[in-house]
């Protein structure tokens, strides 16, 4: 079974269509690298997902449910997919581990020893142990993205949807975060990942999506491309991204 499948989604905001049919499978397992120039519905798609936008036209099935149905629980979906934002998203007033069990416990229904111990075992994995009970304030920008990465994976997700997880970060903070990232992928955890980071799209990605005005133009094997791209628009945008001083204006 498919972990998600878009057919045909299009979704407006007033009279701007933002996507304009998109056709996608992601399979079990795959980490797919989204990326496209802004305004071209990346995040919108991301967020149709787990239906955070609801499409204008088209289904979204998740894991063989249909999200789209309006008789879906979608609280129940949203349960099996975590999502890290642009934004890290904490609870400023709660503790590190707090933030990581105050879910497990009200929406699973996880005992306080339970939420704890799992709150620990994925703080160890995004490398924040030590920083339990420290409070968002007191970390770093790469700290507290790996925060809200770690509370995503203690809802014991089957998916993880990452929406330019590292754009709010200072540079010498992205390798952090995307190094757990890297980490996640090769234990076999199946992304769904909007970026603006080539490097880690050619180097982790199972497959790179290329989306512009809306529409898919172009997908493929990372080292396709990268290296040779089939559309005269998906190498426009490569070569303004990877090489910004030498593009015409």
């Amino acid at each position: 079974m498919s972990a998600i499948v878009l057919n045909g989604v299009r979704k407006s905001f007033g009279a701007n269509e933002v996507l304009r049919g998109i056709d996608l499978t992601i399979e079990p397992g795959e980490v797919v690298c989204v990326i496209g120039p802004s305004g071209s519905g990346k995040s919108t798609l991301l967020r149709c997902v787990n239906l955070l936008e609801t499409p204008t036209a088209g289904t979204v099935h998740v894991g063989g449910v249909d999200v789209t149905d309006p008789d879906c629980d979608i609280d129940a979906v949203r349960r099996r997919i975590g999502m890290v934002f642009q934004q890290f998203n904490l609870f400023g007033h709660l503790s590190v581990r707090d933030n990581l069990t105050i879910a497990q416990r009200r929406v699973l229904g996880r005992s306080k020893a339970s939420a704890v111990e799992v709150a620990r075992a994925n703080l160890a994995r995004v490398g924040l142990s030590e920083k339990a009970g420290a409070y968002p304030a007191q970390l770093s920008g790469g700290q507290q993205q790996r925060v809200a990465i770690a509370r995503a994976l203690s809802m014991d997700p089957e998916l993880m949807l990452f929406d330019e997880p590292t754009s709010a970060l200072d540079p010498e903070l992205v390798g952090e975060v995307l190094a757990v990232m890297r980490g996640l992928a090769d234990e076999g955890m199946t992304m769904l990942v909007v970026t603006h980071e080539m490097a880690f799209a050619r180097e982790v990605s199972s497959r790179v999506v290329f989306l512009d005005g809306g529409v898919v133009a172009e997908q493929g094997p990372p080292a396709q491309i990268f290296g040779a791209p089939k559309e005269a628009r998906t190498a426009a945008f490569l070569k303004r991204v990877l090489e910004p001083t030498h593009v015409d204006l």
